[in-house]
Order: C-alpha cells, then sequence, then structure tokens
C-alpha cells in the first residue's frame, strides 16, 4: 500500500477531468491495485465526472477490491437515476461482488428496476448473495467452486458441468435464469480453448444486452484469437448497444493481436462516446500487451519518475 501522499497523487490524476483519459485509467487502476480507505474514498469521488466509460470503471474496480467501505458510494450510484444505466448496472454488479448480505434489501428494490439492464444485474447479484448464503465455495460439491483462473470477483459462480456441449447449450437456452446461463458462461472461460471460445461467440447473438457485454468482458479475459471475429461484429454491428459494443473494443485491447489494432483505430472517432474512448482506451492496453517493459498500472511509478 501506497502512503496517504502517493495516494493522493495518484488520486489527484483520477479526478482531474484535465487529464488524458488513458492516464486517468492507469490512476485508477494503480489505486484498486493499492486499496485501502483512501483509495476508495479517491474511487468514489470520481463519480461526478462526465465520462460514463470512467464511471462505469470506477464501480467495477470498487467492486473487485471487495472493500465494504465503498458500500455507500455504491448504493447511491445504483439508486440514482441521474446517472447512467452503465454506470447504475455496474455499481449494482459491484455491490454483488462485495458480497455485504446488508444491500440485499436496496439490490431486491432494484429487481425490479425500469432499466433492464439494472434489473437484470440486481436479479444476478441477488442470486450471487444467496448463493454465498447457503455456504458458497465452502459447498465446493461436484467442483462447483473451481479456482477461477483470472482471480476476477464474477457475477456468479461457474457451473459444475466441464463438457463444452452440455455448457455450449446452457448458455444459449434463453429460457433459463440469467445466472444459470452465466454459470455456463463462467465454466466455459475457466476450461479455455477454442471451442469454449467460439460458443462464448455465439453468445454474443443472443437477446439481454447485459448478457452480450458479459461475454465480451469474459472474451477479453480469455484474450484467444479465436475471438476476434465475433468482438469485431458485435463492435461494428450497427444498432448494438453501446454497453456491448463498449465492452468488445475492450476486449479487442486485451487481447492485443495486430488485427485487432485496425477496427479499434476505425472506432477511435465513433458517434457513441463510450465506445470512441473503450477503443482508445484499448488501444493503450494493445500498446501495453505488445511491451512485456510496460506496467499498465503504472501511475504511482510516472509519478516517482
Amino acid at each position: 500500500m501506497g502512503s496517504v501522499e502517493q495516494l493522493a497523487a495518484v488520486g489527484s490524476v483520477l479526478v482531474d477531468p484535465r487529464q488524458d483519459l488513458t492516464r486517468r485509467f492507469r490512476a485508477l487502476f494503480t489505486l484498486k491495485n493499492l486499496g485501502g480507505a483512501e483509495a476508495v474514498e479517491w474511487i468514489s469521488k470520481a463519480f461526478g465526472d462526465d465520462s460514463v466509460l470512467l464511471k462505469h470503471e470506477l464501480a467495477y474496480c470498487l467492486g473487485q477490491m471487495q472493500d465494504g467501505r465503498a458500500i455507500p458510494v455504491l448504493s447511491a450510484v445504483l439508486k440514482d437515476t441521474r446517472q447512467e444505466p452503465m454506470v447504475r448496472h455496474e455499481a449494482g454488479e459491484a455491490l454483488g461482488a462485495i458480497g455485504d448480505p446488508s444491500v440485499l434489501d436496496l439490490l431486491k428494490a432494484h429487481c425490479q428496476d425500469p432499466v433492464v439492464e439494472v434489473a437484470e444485474t440486481c436479479q444476478l447479484a441477488v442470486r450471487r448473495l444467496e448463493w454465498l448464503q447457503s455456504g458458497g465455495d465452502d459447498k465446493r460439491r461436484d467442483g462447483e467452486a473451481e479456482e477461477n483462473p483470472y482471480c476476477s470477483v464474477d457475477p456468479a459462480p461457474p457451473h459444475s458441468r466441464a463438457n463444452v456441449d452440455e455448457l455450449r447449450g446452457l448458455l444459449l437456452d434463453e429460457s433459463l435464469p440469467l445466472f444459470e446461463r452465466y454459470r455456463a458462461m463462467f465454466a466455459l472461460r475457466n476450461l479455455g480453448g477454442p471451442e469454449a471460445v467460439l460458443a462464448l461467440g455465439e453468445g454474443l447473438r443472443c437477446s439481454s444486452a447485459l448478457f452480450r457485454h458479459e461475454i465480451g468482458y469474459v472474451l477479453g479475459q480469455m484474450q484467444h484469437p479465436a475471438a476476434v471475429p465475433a468482438l469485431r461484429a458485435a463492435l461494428e454491428r450497427s444498432g448494438e448497444s453501446a454497453m456491448v459494443r463498449h465492452e468488445a473494443a475492450e476486449a479487442l485491447g486485451s487481447i492485443g493481436r495486430d488485427e485487432c489494432l485496425a477496427v479499434l483505430r476505425r472506432f477511435r472517432a465513433d458517434g457513441e462516446r463510450v465506445v470512441k474512448e473503450s477503443c482508445e482506451v484499448a488501444l493503450d492496453m494493445l500498446d501495453y500487451e505488445n511491451n512485456q517493459e510496460f506496467q499498465y498500472a503504472d501511475a504511482l511509478a510516472r509519478l516517482q519518475g
């Protein structure tokens, strides 16, 4: 953990709208990695920004930190209908990630939110908290809580089945509860390999925008080149939700192949600000993937340099 002064220096970059967005992103992920009360406080200060993408990532990072001190600000963001749906959704997901049952009533109240992505997110978060209360990772029945190779806090535990065809069937079955389909999604991710990647890619055509956006996120985690055609198609698709297109762009940046570069450059001037900014950040991430000496969350080192 850095000193209070170091945290303040990084936090000042995060909350300064005059700074380049890619620099602010690096400051955010530096604070996430440092953790602690001051880091939570600095991240919380940036929710008044006008960048939807940045605010979405603030909520994501607070959820991944699993620090209960973030619950008040995340609850306020979820309840604030002036905040963009993409930001409110991520706040709901983050509350589920923290795993504190004290937020169950709030999440249940938003399970019928007028914004469908927020409602679906809160339904998933409630299911996750109920799963944790029932024993969660301690149950380990049939390998239900197998190790997550990506070390992320996910909205649902992976399914116990390990057959790609079976999991693909569950993933694409729109009659099933979203929580069960998410479980199939994370099981496919954990299995890995081109067959699992292609099965997940088919999910980018399912009806729920929230589901499609999570598929994009998972494919970005996997960083498998077999995902590039499906992600590129999602980014290019006319009428696709900005929430999905942004995640597809960031996933292409995470994969970091030369073939991703041209499509990201093409959409760097997209009419949707969140997509445009995602392409900028993705190109910055691509620099990271292609340069082994480059540390992405490097705001502290840069300030000391």
